[in-house]
């Protein structure tokens, strides 16, 4: 089930927080809690994702996005991610989030979110790419941020961003689910 208390909870303390500008990074504070493990007692890989969502709203809050979004009858959605899981997160563990936006491109933001142990070790990183959307789609990035107040163009994406982003323009779409099993291919080719 998603976390919608939690949720409103963050966005209530957060209501009155110092207003962060483009690329300033909101720094969240979150409790694993039991109904968040997975079978082998530790933060779920799904649930990761969906706690990420604690730290992107309240940075569209404290941005001003989410009241842009309100006024301009606008929407969010997420249209790609890549993750790293390197720490594994137990019941009751502190984790720090930070969440920020590097960049962005014609039709596409991206946010950069970490969790962080109380030890001071990167338990998890993960990159989106997400668009705010109209009735009639994905509305340009710089619609977006000229109703945030801004003119500035993008700064440059980190290379490893781009690296993903050319990595994503190989992929194909729809993915090919043919009936060859690939290891029995792979096997008669050897």
């Amino acid at each position: 089930m998603y976390p919608f208390v939690r949720m409103i909870k963050d966005l209530i303390v957060n209501r009155n927080a110092t207003p962060l500008a483009l690329g300033e990074t909101h720094v969240s504070q979150h409790l694993c809690w039991p109904w968040d493990l997975d079978m082998w007692m530790e933060l779920n890989n799904g649930r990761t994702l969906t706690l990420y969502d604690l730290g992107r709203l309240p940075l569209a809050q404290r941005s001003g996005l989410i009241r842009m979004l309100r006024k301009n009858r606008w929407g969010l959605t997420m249209a790609g991610a890549s993750v790293r899981y390197r720490r594994r997160i137990r019941a009751f563990e502190k984790i720090e989030m930070r969440s920020r936006l590097i960049g962005w491109d014609s039709r596409f933001m991206y946010l950069e979110q970490s969790m962080w142990k109380a030890d001071g070790t990167c338990a998890g990183h993960i990159v989106y790419r997400g668009a705010v959307t109209n009735q009639q789609g994905i509305v340009p990035t710089a619609d977006v941020v000229r109703a945030l107040g801004y003119e500035d163009r993008s700064p440059a994406l980190p290379d490893w961003v781009q690296d993903w982003l050319a990595a994503e323009d190989k992929r194909p779409w729809p993915p090919v689910m043919d009936d060859v099993n690939p290891f029995e291919a792979a096997s008669r080719a050897a």
